[in-house]
């Protein structure tokens, strides 16, 4: 699962300015800073605006309402201290009013008064209310990424010799729980990954990702083949549907594709269950896509029995397999149009796995405007070429000949 976003404070503007709760001292900001500046100023605007109004409209007229607006718009979006400052501004600026025009005493004016407190004092009932659903979503969001984290735990950055970087977006600012996982083992056999989609979302689909991370990383450690693996978790996945019932027993599947990159050896095997192609990247910008040779059902299918079939291909130093689930293939622009990784990233260069990610994740969200409907899962595990540092740097993405590349 990543860690570059959400983690910290529960709430915030995100980058494609989506509603977060907690921006600033438990408030709620609306998306884009446009709007969000708006809102702040809006109940300070209208108790301008009431004041103006009473001094120059007739006295027949009223500003009440508006005096009464802000700390009821404040309440929702604003602390409790905030909200408090507000309704209390609202109350002084009618009070002052009516001692200044001598009409403190009349019912109507204090109709007016009451009206105004009454207001203010339900704005706080407000405040209370949101700020509890606050502090309860905040909750769950962090019971859900708690629960992705413990099944998705973040690979080590080496593993087996290989560069190794992982990341879950969620479609939704404050969603954790979805159907997408990724594994990486170091055995016998070498570094074995999976990555794959569950079909649904929700705890149900995070108890059968549990599953088959679960049966990959026992198998991984104890078969030869990876067709093997494969064949272990198509029996995990068959006695996990044995507990489902309903609609899940009947078409519940998974899309998934195993990699495999043997030790000593400058090539990975891939067994792809019906799932989106990887892409191998090399040292040069030059890209392939790595079609299966024979076209495999998802795990679970039910469909019948057909052995799997591995297919090798040359992973010199340098290169990184990258594999991902169809929320990144099938995202989708304003025009319908998907976003296509092997187009975007063919020609060019990355200094190893995490900025692949970090520059691939801030395209698609580029591509989509932030209009995600899909979870996504993506890893890349790279081969270091000789003379690569050990540790990872944070640098600009260039292409062919140097020529720096903007994402």
């Amino acid at each position: 699962m990543a860690e570059r976003r959400r983690s910290g404070t529960v709430g915030n503007v995100d980058a494609v300015g989506r509603v977060v709760f907690g921006s600033r001292e438990g408030e709620l900001t609306p998306g884009g800073r446009g709007t969000g500046r708006f809102i702040r100023t809006l109940p300070a605007l209208l108790i301008i605006g009431g004041l103006l109004f009473d001094s120059l409209a007739p006295p027949n007229f009223t500003a009440v309402p508006l005096f009464v607006a802000a700390p009821l718009i404040a309440a929702p979006f604003f602390s409790l201290s905030r909200t408090v400052r507000t309704g209390i501004a609202a109350v002084v600026s009618v009070t002052v009013m009516r001692i200044s025009d001598g009409t403190s005493t009349q019912v109507v004016p204090v109709i007016e008064m009451i009206t105004v407190l009454t207001g203010s004092v339900l704005a706080l009932v407000i405040n209370g209310v949101v700020r509890r659903g606050n502090d309860q979503l905040a909750s769950a969001r962090a019971v859900a990424e708690t629960a992705m984290r413990a099944v998705l735990p973040t690979p080590a950055e080496r593993i087996g010799g290989l560069q190794v970087a992982a990341r879950y977006e969620a479609a939704q600012a404050d969603e954790f729980v979805g159907g997408d996982l990724y594994a990486v083992a170091d055995t016998p056999y070498g570094v074995r990954v999976v990555v794959g989609d569950v079909r649904g979302k929700g705890l149900g689909a995070v108890g059968t990702v549990a599953v088959i991370i679960g049966a990959f990383r026992e198998a991984a450690e104890q078969e030869r083949s990876l067709e093997g693996v494969a064949q272990r978790l198509e029996r995990a996945l068959a006695r996990e549907g044995t507990r489902r019932y309903g609609l899940d027993a009947m078409e519940g599947f998974i899309t998934a594709v195993l990699a495999e990159i043997p030790p000593g050896a400058a090539t990975v095997r891939l067994v792809n269950r019906g799932h989106p192609e990887p892409i191998l990247l090399h040292a040069d910008g030059a890209l392939e896509v790595l079609a299966p040779s024979v076209p495999a059902l998802p795990l679970g299918m039910d469909l019948g029995v057909w052995p799997d079939r591995a297919d090798e291909w040359a992973m010199p130093p340098g290169a990184t397999l990258l594999a991902f689930t169809d929320g990144l293939s099938e995202a989708r622009d304003a025009n319908g149009v998907f976003y296509d990784p092997a187009a975007r990233l063919r020609g060019r260069i990355f200094p190893g796995p995490e900025e692949l990610l970090s520059a691939l994740t801030d395209d698609v969200r580029l591509h989509t405007g932030g209009r995600t409907t899909d979870d996504m899962a993506l890893i890349a595990v790279g081969r270091p070429a000789e003379g690569q540092p050990v540790r990872r740097t944070t640098v600009k993405i260039v292409g062919r000949g140097g020529d720096t590349v903007r994402n």
